[in-house]
């Protein structure tokens, strides 16, 4: 198991008070420890604080992890003004992914990529192999497995043994596929949820300007880029993500 950190309440949630740099060094080390079952690290941000306090199942789900990072600048945000310790800053996913891959390709750590589409599934593997041609990427596989093909993909990635399993499915289909798999993936070192990290990697999605990614604006930046999909979401969440990160932090 890895190292305990200190936690916050943020809008109800545990979120671990950590920078990058300690993050993936955590991760890492849990990789290399090897427990009875997996790490088992997530995120969230202020919907997932929306979606955790309207739905009791999805908050279970995030309860269960080992580790719940602050994938948002607003939380970054709200626990300097009301919580017992500041979270020294955000620990977005798709910044987190290259910290970990730098230690990885040193220290032949392996991944696995579960998610996404095939092509940018296919897109995102060779472009991390561009950048890390020394990572040891065993396996990937697109995240619209179903019956009987996802149960031998799951003995597959067992079989296969990473040391971080890479899993971007979305919120809570990733979280589920953890409950329901978790104790079938006990050769495994770390499950850590992506989201739409493959996106990004593939270069489908890409990331907001630094100055709105520091301000807590990056919403508005995905927003824009798929309006149809996230802008009634976002106008819906965040008003109620504001709400519960002042009743319920601490």
């Amino acid at each position: 198991m890895a190292p305990s950190v200190a936690q916050v309440t943020l809008g109800g949630l545990p979120i671990a008070v950590i920078d990058r740099h300690a993050a993936a060094a955590l991760l890492i080390a849990a990789a290399h420890r090897r427990g009875r079952k997996p790490f088992y690290s997530t995120s969230a941000n202020g919907e997932v604080i929306a979606r955790a306090h309207a739905d009791k199942a999805i908050a279970q789900l995030f309860r269960g992890a080992d580790q719940i990072l602050a994938d948002g600048q607003p939380l970054v945000f709200a626990s300097r003004w009301l919580c017992r310790q500041k979270l020294p800053e955000r620990v977005a996913t798709t910044d987190l992914f290259h910290d970990v891959a730098k230690i990885a390709e040193r220290e032949r750590v392996s991944f696995y990529f579960l998610g996404a589409s095939e092509a940018e599934n296919s897109r995102a593997t060779a472009a991390v192999q561009r950048l890390y041609p020394a990572l040891l990427i065993i396996g990937r596989c697109h995240g619209y497995l179903t019956g009987r093909a996802l149960e031998q993909k799951i003995e597959e990635i067992n079989r296969l043994a990473p040391d971080i399993l890479w899993l971007g499915l979305g919120v809570p289909r990733e979280q589920l596929f953890v409950r329901d798999f978790v104790s079938r993936l006990d050769r495994v070192g770390v499950i850590k949820t992506a989201g739409g990290l493959f996106d990004h990697l593939a270069g489908k999605t890409p990331r907001a300007p630094l100055w709105m990614q520091r301000t807590g604006f990056e919403w508005l930046w995905r927003a824009s880029m798929e309006p149809r999909r996230l802008f009634w979401r976002y106008l819906t969440t965040n008003p109620r993500a504001l709400y519960l990160l002042l009743r319920y932090s601490q």
